[in-house]
């Protein structure tokens, strides 16, 4: 269980006992004043001065100087053993309510609380490897990736919030599991911007490190392709069929293959596996739940064409009583993942609400020449870096959805017919505090209304997206948007909530539903300049730019203009 969790490879044993008594004491704090260093000890300079980029000062200060370290990588270990901390505290928690809430707790406040008790243990399981890779590296290392450190402490606070949005709005017991998972996610946002600023902070402190120097060309992600892929995993998606991998595995539903479900295949998954498990996925239509386990990186999954290999399911919300992410028809938890020429579907229609297509619980994941199609809530990108090209992707209300950080690029963007009274929303995305590095860029794809929505594509309105939590951010950019985009372009979730915090931008789109004269007048809507834009390319927003080479993959280079 998530108390049992043990820390390897640091040497901070004391710190805990140290940590879950400032957890215990400083849990009410918020975001408090900084002060001056001015005759402070070296400790506190050195907490004073990691503390600096940081909005929740309080709760920093106070983790930090418990620590009776001077030492920055100590005391950011420390800053993260806090988070630990408030995790097994809210785990508790969810358990006692749990236990009090057996007789008479509505059924979907039992739901949620057991997803909290399941999601906080994955964000535990998360945190604990973050923190190994901190002990297994100097700190020059750890302030040159200090991205891919932020990326999967970013999924700590998203599975934080997943256990809170599985409540009713109103619960009582939401509001109490709230009160101690705000406080996980502020020590979290505390760390991802003390690594953001670490390099200033380490100067700040006369520790002048030595980095080697990156190519302005490689972090411009030459290719269009995240460069986290390697070569050979690029030369899989560019070209046309398998790009020459031998499958692993063959799954076919008439038995010419080695197995006739796609989840026999993964649980032949080999142990301790170099290199790629490929699945070649014939034509049909596979009606089963799929799940890539978070103990099988590095799966590439291939079909003959996402018309023809398709996986469906139709779980839902409103049929099965599910949690919005339970209703996945494919699930994937391990890094590394590759989809290519395959569909994935929920039919469980406009009346099941929110059913999902794929979650993708997964960081450097690609899909490549996929479909995705649903109504409300069809792709999950959870946590991680993802990739989507060459994709069609199709739904009503919020259908574009997450945690995590997400590029859709080159892509045919669907939005279909709701139920009557609804609106559609293409994105609906959930960064929740400022210093998570997600959001979700669509860059150079189309927008239009499927054939059904045609004759009343002006009567039922459509929107680019709407804030679901404080720091949403999405940016559409070289975008074709057709006539049926509403004039406002956005639209709120819940009145004014949302709207001086979160992050929308456009840049060069074309087509009659990227005119901005009517956009709404929000001061967090940005019209961007070409060098703002470029940070919202692949090789800067999925920060993957150091992995970029010049390969000649036949994709998009950058910005088109």
């Amino acid at each position: 269980m998530l108390g049992k969790v043990i820390v390897s490879g640091v040497s901070l044993i004391l710190v805990v006992g140290v940590i879950i008594g400032v957890v215990a004491t400083v849990h009410q704090s918020n975001a408090g004043s900084s002060n001056g260093t001015e005759s402070l000890s070296p400790q506190m300079k050195a907490v004073s001065a990691l503390c600096q980029p940081t909005y929740y000062k309080d709760a920093c200060t106070n983790t930090l100087s418990a620590l009776n370290s001077t030492d920055p990588k100590e005391l950011i270990k420390g800053s993260i053993l806090a988070i630990s901390a408030s995790l097994k505290k809210s785990f508790n928690l969810t358990d006692d309510l749990l236990v009090k809430a057996a007789d008479n707790a509505a059924a979907r406040d039992k739901t949620a609380l057991n997803d909290c008790k399941e999601l906080l243990q994955n964000a535990s399981e998360s945190l604990q490897d973050t923190l190994s890779k901190v002990g297994e590296i100097d700190l020059p290392s750890l302030s040159s990736r200090s991205d891919d450190f932020r990326t999967w402490l970013s999924s700590i606070i998203a599975y934080q919030e997943m256990c809170l949005d599985g409540f009713e709005d109103g619960s009582h017991l939401r509001d109490q599991v709230r009160n101690s998972t705000d406080y996980g996610s502020e020590l979290t946002d505390n760390v991802l911007n003390i690594l953001a600023g670490l390099s200033q902070v380490l100067n700040s402190l006369g520790l002048k490190l030595d980095f080697p120097s990156i190519s302005r060309q490689l972090l411009q992600a030459d290719h269009g392709f995240p460069a986290w892929m390697s070569a050979a995993d690029r030369k899989l998606l560019a070209s046309g069929g398998h790009g020459g991998a031998r499958p692993n595995a063959v799954v076919a539903q008439d038995g010419s293959g080695q197995f006739k479900t796609i989840g026999a295949a993964l649980a032949a998954y080999p142990k301790n596996l170099r290199g790629r498990y490929v699945v070649y996925v014939k034509a049909g239509t596979y009606r089963e739940y799929v799940a890539v386990a978070k103990d099988q990186p590095n799966v590439f999954i291939y079909g003959d064409g996402s018309r023809k290999t398709i996986v469906t399911g139709n779980r839902s919300f409103a049929k099965d009583g599910l949690g919005t992410w339970k209703t996945a028809t494919f699930i994937v938890e391990a890094d590394g993942f590759i989809a290519k020429s395959i569909g994935f579907a929920n039919t469980a229609g406009p009346d099941g609400h929110q059913a999902v297509a794929i979650r993708a619980n997964s960081d450097m994941s690609a899909f490549y020449n996929c479909r995705f199609d649903g109504y409300q809530d069809t792709v999950l990108y959870q946590t991680g870096r993802q990739f989507y090209r060459n994709c069609v992707l199709s739904g009503t209300v919020d259908f574009l959805f997450g945690y995590g950080s997400a590029v859709i690029q080159n892509s045919l963007i669907i939005v279909r017919r709701p139920n009557p009274n609804q609106f559609n929303t293409v994105t609906a995305d959930g960064r929740k505090e400022r210093g998570q590095p997600g959001g979700v860029v669509i860059h150079n794809c189309r927008i239009v209304p499927e054939q059904n929505l045609v004759a009343d594509r002006l009567k039922i309105k459509t929107y680019l997206g709407r804030p679901w939590k404080a720091y949403s951010r999405t940016v559409v950019i070289e975008s074709q948007l057709a006539d049926f985009i509403q004039p406002e372009g956005w639209t709120p979730w819940s009145g004014n909530q949302f709207l001086d915090t979160l992050y929308y931008a456009e840049y060069a789109n074309a087509g009659p539903g990227a005119a901005t004269n009517g956009r709404v007048k929000w001061k967090s809507l940005h019209f961007l300049k070409r060098s703002e834009a470029l940070q919202f390319t692949v090789g800067t927003f999925l920060q993957g730019g150091r992995w970029i080479t010049d390969n000649g993959i036949p994709v998009l280079k950058g910005l088109r203009k």
